[in-house]
């Protein structure tokens, strides 16, 4: 798998559009610890140190979700690895039934670049922690 990215901007477009989360798309975040201090809207925290045993179950529920982004921190590692891993498990198990058009993005820059440009909607970050980031969080 090639690894293609979407930047904070165009799934910021998505998420505000008429699309409808777990219908036309998902954001799966794959932050372990570093998933407090807030998360994208409608996000589902799948974190990376159990990502290999659930990957199934996150297969068969996405199934027929046509667009699939993934992100950690920084989208350099833990992001782009289960994307990988996701795709190379949805093109095995979909060779045996259904194969459903889908595409599966990395959000350029993870959630620390979409937090920094839109902590301040409640429809893009929820759960959004100020004194988290203000603490000086790094990754």
């Amino acid at each position: 798998m090639t690894a293609k990215y979407i930047s904070a901007d165009d799934l910021a477009q998505i998420i505000k559009s008429d699309k409808v989360p777990w219908k036309d798309y998902c954001v799966i975040d794959v932050r372990d610890d570093d998933w407090r201090g807030g998360n994208i809207t409608g996000a589902h925290n799948s974190p990376s140190h159990g990502f290999l045993q659930k990957v199934d179950q996150l297969v068969q529920r996405t199934q027929d979700v046509p667009l699939v982004v993934f992100h950690c921190a920084l989208s350099q590692v833990r992001g782009p690895k289960a994307a990988r891993i996701y795709a190379e498990t949805r093109s095995l198990l979909q060779a045996e039934g259904k194969d459903v058009p889908h595409e599966v993005l990395i959000l350029r820059g993870g959630f620390s670049d979409f937090q920094a440009k839109f902590k301040d909607d409640p429809r893009l970050v929820e759960n959004y922690d100020r004194e988290h980031w203000a603490e000086g969080w790094s990754f």
